[in-house]
């Protein structure tokens, strides 16, 4: 009962701050309320028994994400002259696609079973650490091993990227 009324709060702040992201006229406020967007999905991670992603959520988005995106922010000064006028076909085409992928998500969850999970309390743990590492090392070891060489591969082309010349 308690874990229902903590998904309703966090749901709710999760909404607002989201919503105040897109309302908030000053950058660095609309960055502090995406923190506080992340800080309650990682919440709801770990209602759902992922406390694993909810800390590594934390780490990655709360902390080197938004201290890039606050750093960015404020070596930009953004200021409210140069911000550009939307037209009004951009304003019928942002409605569009947001009407869209709300009908996407409706027609996602209008087909998902909440049975499922009662029927199968295996499900309700795979997000603890030793399930997530039995899964991803046994089901999915050549997709996780293909994506480390194309971070190696990106972290080697960062490096040369950003050496300088020489000449």
């Amino acid at each position: 009962m308690l874990s229902l009324y903590l998904f309703y709060f966090l749901s709710t702040v999760a909404l607002i701050s989201a919503l105040m992201v897109l309302l908030s006229k000053k950058p660095i406020h609309s960055v502090l309320y995406l923190t506080l967007t992340f800080f309650t999905l990682a919440g709801h991670y770990i209602l759902l028994n992922a406390q694993f992603l909810a800390v590594v959520h934390i780490i990655v988005y709360a902390g080197a994400i938004m201290v890039l995106f606050l750093f960015t922010v404020m070596l930009l000064n953004l200021n409210l002259e140069g911000e550009f006028q939307k037209s009004t076909l951009m304003k019928f085409v942002a409605t569009l696609t947001g009407g869209m992928l709300f009908l996407v998500l409706i027609g996602t969850l209008k087909s998902f079973d909440v049975g499922t999970l009662s029927e199968h309390p295996e499900l309700t743990q795979i997000g603890l650490v030793k399930n997530l590492g039995k899964t991803l090392y046994s089901d999915y070891l050549l997709p996780f091993e293909l994506s480390s060489i194309l971070f190696l591969s990106a972290m080697v082309g960062a490096v040369m990227l950003g050496k300088k010349d020489k000449n």
